[in-house]
Protein backbone atom coordinates (compact mmCIF):
# COMPACT_ATOMS: atom_id res chain seq x y z
CA UNK A 1 0.00 0.00 0.00
CA UNK A 2 1.55 3.87 -0.86
CA UNK A 3 1.74 6.07 1.77
CA UNK A 4 -0.91 8.21 0.34
CA UNK A 5 -3.54 5.26 0.72
CA UNK A 6 -2.39 4.60 4.49
CA UNK A 7 -2.68 8.69 5.14
CA UNK A 8 -6.30 8.84 3.89
CA UNK A 9 -6.97 5.75 5.51
CA UNK A 10 -5.98 7.06 8.90
CA UNK A 11 -7.54 10.92 8.06
CA UNK A 12 -10.32 8.37 7.03
CA UNK A 13 -10.63 6.63 10.64
CA UNK A 14 -10.59 9.60 12.19
CA UNK A 15 -13.00 11.26 10.87
CA UNK A 16 -15.52 8.80 11.43
CA UNK A 17 -14.58 9.21 14.86
CA UNK A 18 -15.25 12.41 15.01
CA UNK A 19 -18.34 12.72 13.45
CA UNK A 20 -19.40 9.87 15.98
CA UNK A 21 -18.04 12.18 18.68
CA UNK A 22 -20.19 15.02 17.72
CA UNK A 23 -23.54 13.13 16.85
CA UNK A 24 -23.48 12.01 20.33
CA UNK A 25 -22.74 15.76 21.36
CA UNK A 26 -26.50 16.24 19.98
CA UNK A 27 -25.30 17.84 16.24
CA UNK A 28 -27.34 17.08 13.65
CA UNK A 29 -25.73 14.64 11.12
CA UNK A 30 -25.61 17.76 8.57
CA UNK A 31 -23.33 19.84 10.54
CA UNK A 32 -21.60 16.86 12.72
CA UNK A 33 -20.42 15.87 9.29
CA UNK A 34 -19.48 19.29 8.18
CA UNK A 35 -17.29 20.04 11.25
CA UNK A 36 -16.14 16.56 11.48
CA UNK A 37 -14.35 17.35 7.91
CA UNK A 38 -12.87 20.35 8.99
CA UNK A 39 -9.11 19.72 10.21
CA UNK A 40 -9.39 23.29 11.89
CA UNK A 41 -12.14 22.60 14.59
CA UNK A 42 -11.61 21.89 17.89
CA UNK A 43 -13.42 18.47 19.33
CA UNK A 44 -12.97 19.23 22.67
CA UNK A 45 -14.21 22.66 21.92
CA UNK A 46 -17.57 22.06 19.94
CA UNK A 47 -18.39 19.54 22.58
CA UNK A 48 -17.94 21.91 25.09
CA UNK A 49 -19.60 24.69 23.29
CA UNK A 50 -22.97 21.69 23.21
CA UNK A 51 -22.14 20.94 27.34
CA UNK A 52 -22.54 24.76 27.75
CA UNK A 53 -25.88 25.01 26.25
CA UNK A 54 -25.12 26.81 23.02
CA UNK A 55 -27.29 26.06 20.16
CA UNK A 56 -26.30 23.25 17.37
CA UNK A 57 -25.90 26.35 14.75
CA UNK A 58 -24.46 29.20 16.95
CA UNK A 59 -21.47 26.13 18.40
CA UNK A 60 -21.10 25.66 14.41
CA UNK A 61 -20.57 29.03 13.06
CA UNK A 62 -18.32 30.05 16.39
CA UNK A 63 -15.93 26.77 15.22
CA UNK A 64 -16.23 27.37 11.25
Amino acid sequence: MTEIAVVETERSKVESWRLHVLIEAGYPLSLAERLAASETVDLHRAVELIGNGCGHETAAEILL
